[in-house]
């Protein structure tokens, strides 16, 4: 295993030798077993890879990011709605946020709700696919082929990972068969499917390969998407003079008539230092999910690096190392505020010291939902912050209840332990605003039944000609 713990060590071998950096080893567990061998995040670097990556990358470029605004926007009312009518369920509240974004623009159907038992069994499955891949079982059984014989009532790692397989496949299945049958009955709103089964059409891989196409990508937006945002929440417990500041450009720029939209990014400077940072401070995946393999041997400083070898992106290491950023673990957005740069194009700066985080990925396996996770986060972080207070929950003396930073949950995607936080509304003004922004979209937009889309924002009605 060979750790990257420098932005010019990612910078030199994952990005500009992302040829020969960007394989996977055998994952016999969670690939495997877990996966059917479907799952695009840990597939092989290969034509069959490449080609599934490249038409990911052209059906959510930035041009697709940009038309599924509306979509975000709509979630995004919904979620402020539900922090003033609940909000000590703030972490379903943005988790529900995150799963209806993605499900609409995989998908395109919404989640109305959090207790809706798709969007639990996918987070279910989350915890449960972390937890079979951290295993020593899964480890010995990876590394060990000869194990692989052993029965599965002797191993009840492997035994597991076949029964998540089933129902994680039975879930994604599902979801892109009625996808298909929306699209021929031409009943589908704009979103990924769409282009996906003209690709299947062309291509002709498997329904089994197109579900895990598309679930790979609700996984990714689902649960980085919801992890972030619930750190950002922490954050402001934490730092209540950056939620201060924050607020102060929100009202000189975007004032009360209005919340805040995609058009003021470029004037909310410390808004987009905001998400950087939380980006930065509270990592999702600290250990770059999934490490990369090298293809041949290559030598890096001296040091060889064999052929075959693992290669991890060390995230945390990166944006905790203090010479990068003085006093990492303070929540400091004042180190971005200079920084214009969307996240993709930091990502790809060639300078490495101007990178503004690592949570993404690197060189060819970077996330391809770069582009709208970026305006998901934007969204969420400017209008919580523009229409909400948040402080710490007093325990029984009378003392705020301030969480540790530091305790975080475990796997490939990790967020902070659960933490109480008070919501409130900043003015009876806004709190009205954000209901009548909910009532008139769910008028608008939505089947007053079903709670799904009855329209088609005109942003993405060319992409149904």
């Amino acid at each position: 295993m060979i750790v990257l713990s420098s932005d010019a060590a990612v910078k030199s071998l994952l990005d500009k030798k992302s040829g020969i950096y960007s394989d996977r080893q055998e994952m016999y567990v969670g690939q495997g077993l877990a996966s059917g061998g479907l799952r695009l995040l840990m597939m092989g670097y290969g034509d069959k890879w490449r080609k599934f990556r490249k038409m990911i990358h052209q059906l959510l470029n930035v041009q697709s990011a940009r038309s599924y605004v509306p979509y975000q926007v709509l979630e995004n009312k919904q979620m402020l709605y539900q922090f003033l009518e609940q909000p000590d369920d703030f972490l379903n509240h943005i988790r529900r946020y995150a799963n209806a974004l993605t499900t609409t623009m995989v998908y395109g159907w919404r989640t109305p709700t959090y207790e809706d038992p798709k969007m639990m069994q996918l987070f279910d499955g989350f915890s449960e696919f972390a937890h079979l891949n951290a295993t020593g079982v899964a480890a010995l059984v990876d590394f060990f082929p000869l194990l692989r014989n052993l029965p599965d009532s002797v191993l009840g790692t492997v035994r597991e990972a076949r029964r998540l397989h089933k129902r994680e496949k039975a879930l994604y299945l599902g979801h892109w068969l009625t996808a298909k049958k929306d699209i021929a009955a031409k009943e589908i709103k704009p979103c990924f499917c769409v282009g996906l089964d003209q690709a299947q059409k062309v291509d002709g891989f498997s329904d089994d390969q197109a579900s895990y196409i598309a679930g790979t990508l609700l996984e990714a937006g689902s649960d980085t998407t919801s992890s972030t945002l619930y750190a950002f929440v922490q954050a402001m417990l934490l730092y209540p003079d950056v939620q201060k500041k924050a607020q102060i450009e929100l009202d000189k720029v975007v004032g009360e008539d209005r919340m805040p939209t995609m058009d003021d990014d470029v004037q909310l400077p410390y808004i987009r230092a905001c998400m950087k940072e939380t980006l930065r401070w509270m990592p999702t995946t600290i250990l770059g999910a999934v490490p990369h393999a090298v293809t041949q041997d290559d030598f890096y400083e001296g040091y060889l690096i064999p052929k075959g070898a693992a290669v991890m992106n060390n995230v945390w290491a990166i944006h905790m190392d203090p010479r990068r950023h003085p006093d990492p673990r303070r929540f400091m957005p004042e180190r971005y505020e200079k920084d214009s740069q969307s996240l993709y194009d930091a990502a790809s700066n060639p300078d490495a010291t101007q990178r503004d985080q690592f949570s993404f990925g690197a060189g060819r396996r970077i996330c391809p939902g770069i582009h709208v996770a970026e305006r998901s986060l934007f969204l969420g972080i400017s209008r919580i912050l523009w229409a909400f207070e948040i402080t710490p929950k007093l325990n029984s003396q009378g003392q705020p209840i301030l969480p540790d930073p530091n305790e975080l949950t475990q796997g490939f995607v990790v967020l902070p332990v659960d933490f109480p936080a008070q919501i409130k509304p900043r003015s009876k003004e806004r709190a009205d605003m954000v209901r009548r922004a909910w009532e008139q979209a769910q008028s608008e937009c939505l089947d007053p039944e079903t709670k799904q889309w009855i329209t088609t924002p005109p942003q993405l009605q060319t992409t149904t000609k």
